[in-house]
């Protein structure tokens, strides 16, 4: 075999392993990207939950000062009553 057949004959078996190869890799870039988008979504899910958690335990914090103000509104107005010789 002379060079110009062994030329042709690389080049005739390079370029559907080429072809393979720019394919696997693109497979695997694309894989790549989709977990990425993944991971981003899945973060950006996890800091919205994070901020309505925060927002929810303020919430919490209002409800619960409302209700001891009301207690202790209940409270005075039974030892008021008791004062005024009542039974609450």
């Amino acid at each position: 075999m002379d060079a110009a057949m062994v030329t042709a004959i690389a080049a005739l078996v390079g370029g559907p392993v080429a072809a393979v190869a720019a394919m696997y890799g693109t497979k695997g870039a694309n894989r790549a990207q989709r977990e990425g988008g993944v991971i981003t979504g899945y973060n950006s899910l996890t800091d919205q939950l994070q901020e309505e958690r925060k927002e929810l335990r303020a919430e919490l914090a209002q409800v619960r000062l409302e209700l001891a103000t009301e207690r202790a509104e209940v409270t005075r107005l039974k030892l008021l009553v008791q004062q005024l010789g009542g039974d609450p």
